[in-house]
């Protein structure tokens, strides 16, 4: 092959990675939750898991670089996720959109995560019969799933769960990880969790985590 061919290859390659990266960025705005592998090779058309890696932690680096005020970071399972710098969290704090859930299907959410498994009828028990709305709303957003078990359905968090929070998805470790993220915002007397602004990375929502978990050992009903 001719040199200007091989030219004309690598300037196509260049092309086609400088494509992808703005895809790669785009995605983890818009999701504001880790993405793994397998989706940023969806998003961006790629079938070689190994090249998207490469972009994606040559995207992390960029970002690196800018010190700017979001951030791209890698976590387990070669996950990445974009996010507001935790310093910057409390100074705009103010300007974001309504919160992601209201303070009754928060605390239903925080019950389930840290007792879970359970079943629905131990929730109702526990939460009262709002809670059967709150279940209802927390698995279409994703959060909840359930299994049939007799009369009842038994529930537990999601992935997408461990992800928004920036959990581990080891049920043992979740839980770990989720009460001291409880306790670190209580102690810190923060307010309004999951700010739903498109584009809001995971560290930003758990700066914002709703005083309603102060409230997660609760058996408060009706709420």
């Amino acid at each position: 092959m001719s040199r200007k061919g091989l030219l004309g290859d690598e300037g196509k390659n260049e092309g086609d990675d400088a494509e992808k990266l703005r895809l790669i960025e785009a995605a983890l705005y818009v999701a504001g939750r880790p993405l793994d592998l397998k989706t940023l090779c969806s998003v961006t058309g790629e079938k070689s898991r190994k090249r998207i890696l490469k972009l994606a932690e040559r995207l992390l680096q960029e970002y690196r670089r800018r010190e700017g005020s979001l951030e791209i970071l890698k976590l387990s399972g070669d996950r990445f996720v974009m996010q507001l710098k935790a310093i910057y969290a409390p100074l705009v704090r103010r300007l974001s959109i309504k919160p992601l859930l209201s303070s009754g299907p928060l605390k239903t959410l925080s019950y389930v995560a840290l007792n879970q498994p359970l079943t629905q009828a131990e929730l109702v028990a526990a939460r009262g019969l709002k809670s059967y709305g709150h279940v209802r709303q927390l698995e279409k957003m994703g959060l909840l799933a359930s299994v049939p078990s007799g009369r009842t359905k038994v529930l537990k968090t999601t992935d997408i769960f461990a992800d928004y929070f920036n959990l581990s998805r080891d049920p043992g470790t979740m839980k770990r990880q989720f009460r001291a993220l409880l306790e670190s915002q209580m102690a810190e007397g923060l307010k309004d969790l999951g700010e739903a602004r498109e584009g809001r990375g995971v560290g930003d929502r758990k700066e914002g985590t709703n005083k309603a978990f102060k409230e997660h050992n609760t058996s408060e009903k009706g709420v």
